[in-house]
């Protein structure tokens, strides 16, 4: 098991090289030059009277005037300090600017991912348990529905549902729980819905076939043959052995969650990760677009890495392989 686990640590910290390469020479495939960006905002309709000396100052301040391959180096040696760099639009270190919006990121990833494990494993065993019934027949078909539902339309939708026609909740923006938690949740009630409609869907439909897969073994048969209840037989034997597959969505479930982040906290105005990435993509900060990217990269190879561990544990026969 441990050298299972190193063998598995060690392929993560191997992705996650090639993350930060693909991530670098991709913000500098970008079209356009971060600096003249940034000077055309500072100074609107006074381009003209900055120089060349002076951008050029500029991208040696930046190291933009390096070989690529001295500036990655660099970086990735930033990186492994603790240092991320800073801003160009703002010039403040991208660790205070990730440091207050992570929470928040985190947060609803955290709560989006609790409540579609709960409701998708919840709704999967129903319909494993009730199969070919009207109640079956309507989950699964809701089920498909929320698989295709792009998340960013869904959330469009809620809105416009209940802010602009009902009124019952605030069309956006984030409410510290601490400050005004009955607030904080009628912001975050559309937010955790459009994330979690798809996550629900794909695991309910992933736990209802592994249940039915397990129900005609050997095992489920002997134990309905020495007379154990329903109960015991779903939560003992057929649910430990049709998880292996569930762990692996849930695994899958969180990059979703992740990547679903940048339009949730785009369209509801929630200062997160997602937002900052989105905000600095239209003004080619490329620090904070790697940093944020590789975060993200991070939380993803961490959740594959946790996913494979339990495998381990649950599939001893996957340890060898």
């Amino acid at each position: 098991m441990t050298a299972y686990i190193i063998r598995r640590i060690l392929t993560g910290l191997l992705v996650l090289l090639i993350v930060t390469i693909f991530v670098f020479l991709v913000v500098r495939l970008l079209p356009g030059d971060p600096l003249v960006i940034f000077m055309g905002q500072s100074y609107t309709g006074q381009q003209q009277r900055i120089s060349p000396e002076e951008l050029e100052a500029l991208r040696h301040y930046w190291g933009l005037d390096r070989p690529l391959y001295v500036q990655y180096f660099d970086w990735l040696g930033d990186i492994l300090r603790g240092d991320l760099g800073n801003s160009i639009k703002v010039n403040v270190p991208i660790s205070t600017l990730i440091a207050e919006r992570m929470p928040r990121t985190m947060y609803i990833g955290f709560v989006t991912l609790l409540f579609s494990s709960v409701g998708g494993i919840l709704v999967g065993i129903v319909c494993a348990l009730r199969r070919g019934t009207w109640l079956d027949n309507t989950l699964t078909t809701v089920a498909n529905i929320g698989m295709v539902i792009p998340v960013f339309w869904l959330a469009l939708l809620l809105m416009y549902l209940f802010s602009y026609q009902l009124h019952w909740l605030p069309t956006s923006g984030w409410v510290n729980p601490f400050d005004d938690f009955w607030g904080h949740i009628k912001c975050m009630i559309m937010p955790f819905s459009a994330m979690a409609v798809g996550s629900v869907a794909g695991l309910a439909r992933i736990v209802r076939s592994c249940m039915l897969e397990v129900l005609g073994a050997d095992y489920i048969r002997t134990a309905w043959a020495k007379g154990l209840t329903e109960q015991v037989i779903v939560v003992r034997h057929q649910m430990r052995n049709a998880m292996i597959p569930v762990v692996t969505m849930l695994g899958g479930s969180l990059a979703m969650i992740m990547g679903g982040s940048v339009f949730i906290e785009m369209i509801y105005a929630i200062p997160g990760i997602g937002l900052l990435t989105l905000r600095s993509i239209f003004d080619q900060d490329y620090q904070i677009i790697q940093a944020t990217v590789m975060i993200f990269g991070f939380v993803i190879i961490i959740s594959n890495l946790i996913v494979d561990i339990l495998w381990a544990w649950m599939d001893p026969r996957i340890r060898f392989t």
